[in-house]
């Protein structure tokens, strides 16, 4: 019951959620005990919130979100399993109010656009119509595209109808990737098929786009991810599909595994965050002559004293980011006041180390790459001070016979080419092997920045809230097998023995809290505000009060 041509689609395994997070665990959430008390809800709507079983619906059970585009935009549907047919019929009838009834094929619908809902003794399905999807080329600036509103000439009953009487050729259950998703553990199933959801975004009538052959790179293109929350941690497996023209490419250039000695290199004990990755810089080459963007790749860099086969030569294809250190500065502002006397005001930032590191494969060809930035940001002709883009920015860089880096702390950067630190740090274990890896220490950022997280106490609450909260983030992947590139998201939290589904309930419920309290503070001080306004405004004269 879902299309072979969906753009989008989330799978929700009931039985699990629930199993992780109970309803009346969700129905303790600051958030929701703020909807119930709406006195403006419907009692129907409230009797389900009460319990979702009261519409009928098995919440334990699949629950399917899907998006499908067409040319009237398009339609967005939600599918389940029925537990009670009756209670199902008596909801739907409280929310249609007036809709019409039919019944075809031992399949009961209700439909009042833009809406349509059908169902059997085992399914139901949902059926919205969404006409602003349909993006037609030469609305918009630019010729992108533009909604056309929510007028629509879509009969929403038969979308409905076609739902149900959907063929297995002509659905998901016969695509071998979707089977391999779903036959993948996760409480959440998330399916993205970029084909189909760039249809008619009107790139191939924009002249500068059109040239760049993104069809090509859209055609066959499906992302795939699975999430598990498990005790202390929320686990993401992601996998990028990609048509014939990248599948040939990643066969064959595929990358490796990252650098370790550039991670060793990092001259640091508190890194807050690291990216590295391995790449083999000839499939750049490839790609873009793919795309057909070779020849003007080349005609804008040639301009700088280089061309794309040096920078392919200058390249060996490690690449590191590191941003570590972070420090307070306290700046001050003199200006003159309203007495003649300099006043001044205080300023305090908190700023990291960030480093660029590259691995050098053919000095020379390097060199070029060099002294094409040295063209970009130097001192410009006529000068006399001397001063580049780089100097005046506070940007220093050195290379060695292996390496190339850049940053914002000369200390740092010299540190990291003379190679004197050698750091066996603990993220280095779970990234390495891999073409890419990334690392977030969410505890150290947070620390850090705490002057400019805590200027108030609702802030401070937030901010506490956050520091029991978040440990640290591993990203690992990038290897192609099967016709895709896989990669892992590893968000671990502080509390390793609690289901992340509950502390996630339980933390956007103090979020939602203090959201509360800043918007009562705020409304509160406008009131003040304006009384004091409304004062200033008819406090009488002098002459009147006389």
């Amino acid at each position: 019951m879902i299309p072979a041509d969906a753009s989008i689609v989330v799978h929700m395994n009931g039985k699990s959620l629930s199993g992780k997070l109970p309803w009346e665990e969700i129905k303790g959430n600051v958030l929701f005990q703020k909807l119930y008390a709406d006195s403006t809800l419907p009692a129907f709507v409230k009797n389900i919130l009460n319990d979702p079983e009261n519409s009928g619906i098995d919440i334990k059970n699949d629950l399917i979100l899907f998006v499908k585009k067409d040319s009237l935009g398009a339609i967005v549907g939600f599918e389940g399993t029925i537990k009670d047919a009756a209670k199902f019929k008596t909801f739907n009838l409280e929310v249609t109010k007036g809709g019409s009834e039919s019944e075809k094929g031992g399949i009961s619908y209700i439909s009042r656009s833009p809406l349509c809902v059908g169902w059997n003794k085992e399914r139901f399905v949902y059926v919205f119509d969404a006409p602003h999807f349909n993006f037609s080329p030469g609305r918009y600036p630019g010729n992108m595209g533009a909604m056309t509103g929510d007028k629509s000439s879509r009969d929403i009953g038969a979308a409905c109808a076609g739902i149900f009487d959907l063929k297995e050729k002509n659905s998901l259950g016969s695509n071998e990737k979707f089977t391999a998703l779903m036959k993948k553990d996760g409480d959440i199933h998330f399916w993205m098929n970029s084909e189909e959801l760039n249809k008619g975004s009107g790139f191939s009538d924009m002249p500068a786009l059109s040239m760049m052959n993104l069809d090509k790179l859209f055609e066959g293109a499906i992302t795939t991810a699975s999430a598990n929350f498990e005790n202390g941690k929320i686990i993401v497996d992601y996998k990028a599909y990609t048509g014939k023209l990248l599948d040939d490419l990643l066969k064959k250039y595929s990358g490796g595994s990252i650098n370790e000695d550039m991670l060793k290199r990092i001259p640091s004990k508190d890194v807050a965050a690291v990216i590295a990755l391995n790449f083999k810089p000839e499939g750049i080459m490839e790609l873009l002559k793919a795309m057909g963007m070779d020849g003007l790749a080349n005609l804008g860099i040639s301009t700088l004293g280089f061309t794309l086969d040096d920078f392919i030569k200058a390249n060996k294809g490690d690449i590191l980011i590191a941003v570590t250190d972070f420090k307070s500065k306290t700046d001050s502002v003199n200006f003159p006041g309203p007495d003649g006397k300099d006043n001044f005001m205080v300023h305090s930032s908190t700023s990291p180390d960030v480093l660029f590191s590259a691995s050098i494969g053919d000095k020379e060809a390097f060199n070029k790459l060099i002294a094409a930035g040295n063209k970009m940001f130097g001192p410009k002709p006529g000068d006399s001070s001397g001063l580049s883009m780089f100097t005046l920015s506070g940007i220093t860089h050195n290379t060695n016979a292996d390496y190339f880096a850049i940053g914002n702390s000369k200390t740092v950067v010299d540190s990291y080419i003379a190679g004197s630190s050698k750091n066996n740090f603990d993220f280095i274990s779970k990234l390495s092997g891999n073409p890419f890896g990334g690392y977030v220490n969410l505890q150290y950022i947070m620390k850090a920045m705490e002057t400019s997280m805590t200027k108030d106490s609702s802030a401070k609450v937030a901010y506490d809230a956050s520091l029991k909260m978040w440990d640290n983030v591993y990203m690992t992947g990038g290897k192609y097998s099967d016709g895709g590139v896989s990669y892992n998201m590893e968000i671990n939290l502080l509390d390793k023995t609690t289901n992340s589904l509950k502390q996630l309930n339980q933390y956007l419920g103090k979020l939602s809290y203090l959201m509360d309290e800043r918007k009562k503070k705020d409304e509160t001080s406008r009131m003040k505000m304006e009384d004091l306004m409304i004062d200033t405004m008819t406090v009488p004269s002098a002459k009147e009060n006389k």
